[in-house]
């Protein structure tokens, strides 16, 4: 881990990663301080709430599934340092409308703006895993990617925290002047020219995606490793949309609360992209993935337990309360446990894309992995809208999401048992 910290004191990694982790941090910032300003006061109505975290997951989601094919065409002919500093210039607009919804509290201005962080988050996803290998040494990579991931998650936490505590006024503001600091750093960041010769680009966004999957799902590894991490998404897409209904309407607590378990998860995350980097010694392996899914899953049976034998207090609590209530420190270990071993088993396997393929062809295999992934967590989503349209309470959503470790576990030990117990020599 002090090797790959390392990587922090050189250009060559330090801009991305600083612009990385303020585009997370901006993004949960507005999605937090929107989610809880619609859920605690301007909805009031279980179902309509939990729809609506819902759609909110797959609103933002959804753009990675439409734009991914176009976004890994354009990192691959076009200097990925250039489209940086051009997607973090639209942030800036994006973030005004986003500002102004949060002021008037205006759902419509609110889900637009939304949308349009999908989009940018899209163009900027493929660049973020392609510049690593083109800048770092390959025994960086993963040392590289951990810190990346870790980063991300530092930004997702922050963001989150301070989404949940601030009103909509100063939230607008802040996420304003986040948008600019990006654009500063993203300018820092080195040339990263186009490493192939062929600068076409395809805009039908439609054949391209069939495309583009298609060319990179017809390899056995990748296609094994694309689906183990779409396992991870859809059951992610279910949590983030269920925990702020299930804080307010199961646990009868406040959004503080709410702020709290989505911090404990983005805390989690990355504790686990930690761990399984110090685990593996800088090896691209998968032989903790399958132990890690079903770790996962277990937690998350645990943590469904807890919460529908939940005895709520006659009136809503803060985070003091809560954490002086029975059980309130235990529902937030499982939590802990499902994001811990969530990171470890979704890190690797980020690692490996980044590594199995040529250079010429990472941007595209990442983009074909978000369309995969994507599409995995708007079903997602859209699987636990449709489970509370027919009345299944929220915290029995938790045992879908929990049946989803078994599948992973199982498309893990595939994808370990293809490739050796190393994937960098498979």
């Amino acid at each position: 881990m002090q090797a790959s910290l390392k990587l922090l004191a050189h250009r060559r990694f330090l801009p991305l990663f600083a612009t990385q982790m303020l585009g997370a941090f901006n993004d949960n910032l507005f999605k937090t301080a929107m989610v809880m300003l619609v859920t605690y006061q301007i909805f009031s109505n279980d179902k309509l709430e939990a729809s609506f975290n819902a759609a909110v997951n797959a609103l933002f989601i959804l753009p990675f599934f439409l734009f991914s094919a176009l976004a890994g065409q354009l990192a691959d002919c076009r200097d990925k340092a250039w489209i940086i500093r051009v997607v973090k210039s639209c942030e800036i607009g994006i973030m005004a409308v986003g500002g102004v919804g949060l002021l008037i509290h205006s759902v419509p201005l609110l889900l637009a703006a939304l949308f349009a962080m999908g989009v940018h988050s899209t163009f900027f996803g493929p660049i973020k895993y392609a510049l690593l290998p083109q800048h770092l040494h390959s025994d960086e990579v993963l040392g590289g990617t951990g810190l990346v991931e870790a980063g991300t998650y530092g930004g997702v936490l922050l963001g989150i925290i301070v989404g949940g505590i601030i009103p909509a006024d100063a939230a607008a503001a802040t996420v304003m002047a986040v948008a600019l600091i990006g654009r500063i750093v993203g300018q820092q960041v080195p040339p990263a020219p186009p490493v192939i010769e062929d600068h076409s680009v395809d805009f039908h966004v439609v054949r391209a995606s069939i495309r583009l999957v298609a060319a990179t799902l017809h390899v056995p590894r990748l296609f094994l490793a694309i689906l183990a991490i779409s396992c991870f998404w859809m059951q992610a897409a279910i949590l983030g949309a269920l925990f702020v209904p299930l804080v307010k309407n199961v646990l009868e607590a406040n959004q503080h609360v709410a702020t709290l378990f989505l911090s404990v998860f983005s805390i989690g995350v990355a504790v686990g992209s930690i761990t399984i980097n110090r685990l593996l010694g800088g090896t691209v392996s998968a032989r903790y993935a399958p132990a890690a899914a079903l770790l996962m899953g277990m937690f998350l049976l645990d943590l469904h337990h807890v919460a529908s034998h939940w005895d709520a207090p006659d009136v809503v609590v803060g985070w003091r309360a809560f954490l002086a209530l029975h059980h309130a420190r235990h529902i937030l270990a499982d939590l802990f446990g499902v994001a811990v071993f969530g990171g470890m088993f979704v890190v690797p396997l980020y690692a490996f894309l980044t590594t199995t393929v040529d250079k010429l062809h990472t941007a595209r295999t990442m983009a074909a992995n978000n369309i995969v992934n994507s599409g995995a967590m708007v079903l997602g989503a859209l699987l636990f809208a449709g489970l509370i349209h027919v009345g299944v309470p929220v915290a029995d959503t938790l045992i879908a999401t929990a049946l989803g470790s078994i599948a992973a576990a199982a498309i893990a030990w595939r994808l370990h048992r293809a490739c050796g117990p190393a994937f960098s020599s498979a």
